[in-house]
């Protein structure tokens, strides 16, 4: 997704002079076809993420689109103060980029794992949060945010994620994604951890189930329309993150499902169960360990389907 984020800024700056992308001394190796071919809309603000955030604030006040960019908790828990008091509150146009959302810094520990953030980004009024699951949904995000004025937050994967959509018509800000469609049982995923469960998906088909599933590419704004429609006729909706379970989009999902005057459909959140990831590996076997795998996530709807 990374390299992805970076081909599409870069497009989308040449033609721009105003749009500017701000490292936290990081990433040089993705970032450096952005500095060639865009040196002037560059800035390496040094390991001093909460500094970058308040001078990309000060640069969107002064007309600008500014990107921020860093690994995991650094753009965003790190500097959470500046984004709500120098971004968010100014309406300011700045778009915080965070590679490696979950567990793809899992080998580095709890300190670079990101399972927090969409919890906390989406809280904050005037910010829009963005998860996208493959490629495309990152192509896309990345030119929605940059033709969209105020706070943002841009939650990617790391790279190697898979190519799940051949295109997407009409994408907008706010609006979820039918992939496959189902009956009684509804998956929504946000994030890189639909891969795992475009795996489930074919796992539950081969056990006779035939859920629909849809992707969520913004967690904020939520799409309301789709979270009332699916809960009004279905039997069970899922929510898959990589993310504690807890605020974050399965969260959101629930507030929806929790307003409604009446539902037909009962909700299974999967994700952290509200803990620190204690141990230390990659992303797939932190998955695993922490029951958001492929095979933990179908186990968990038959278990669910069959108890009720």
């Amino acid at each position: 997704m990374r390299d992805t984020f970076v081909r599409t800024l870069v497009e989308l700056a040449k033609e721009d002079p105003k749009i500017e992308l701000v490292t936290g001394d990081l990433g040089f190796g993705v970032l450096k076809p952005f500095w060639e071919k865009c040196p002037d809309q560059f800035t390496n603000a040094g390991i001093a993420e909460q500094n970058m955030t308040t001078v990309a604030a000060g640069m969107a006040l002064e007309g600008k689109t500014v990107f921020t960019y860093s690994i995991g908790n650094f753009p965003t828990l790190r500097c959470l103060e500046q984004i709500r008091n120098d971004c968010a509150y100014h309406e300011a146009n700045v778009k915080v980029v965070c590679v490696g959302g979950g567990f793809v810094y899992g080998s580095l520990g709890m300190s670079h794992q990101a399972t927090e953030d969409i919890a906390i980004l989406r809280a904050l009024p005037n910010v829009i949060v963005m998860a996208p699951a493959d490629l495309v949904e990152a192509e896309e995000c990345t030119k929605a945010l940059a033709r969209t004025k105020g706070t943002a937050y841009l939650r990617l994967g790391r790279g190697g994620e898979k190519r799940i959509h051949d295109k997407i018509d009409n994408f907008e800000i706010g609006k979820a994604i039918r992939v496959y469609e189902g009956e009684r049982i509804a998956i929504f995923s946000t994030g890189a951890i639909f891969e795992e469960v475009t795996a489930a998906y074919e796992q539950l088909k081969e056990l006779g189930y035939n859920p629909c599933v849809y992707t969520f590419p913004t967690v904020k704004p939520i799409d309301r329309e789709v979270i009332e429609k699916i809960a009004g006729e279905f039997e069970l909706i899922v929510t898959c993150e990589e993310h504690n379970i807890v605020g974050g989009f399965g969260g959101a999902v629930a507030e929806v499902m929790a307003e409604m005057g009446s539902r037909k459909a009962r909700l299974l959140r999967i994700g952290l169960n509200d803990e620190y990831s204690v141990r230390v590996g990659n992303q797939k076997y932190l998955r695993q360990q922490y029951g958001m795998d492929a095979t933990a996530i179908t186990d968990r709807i038959v278990r669910e389907v069959s108890e009720k």
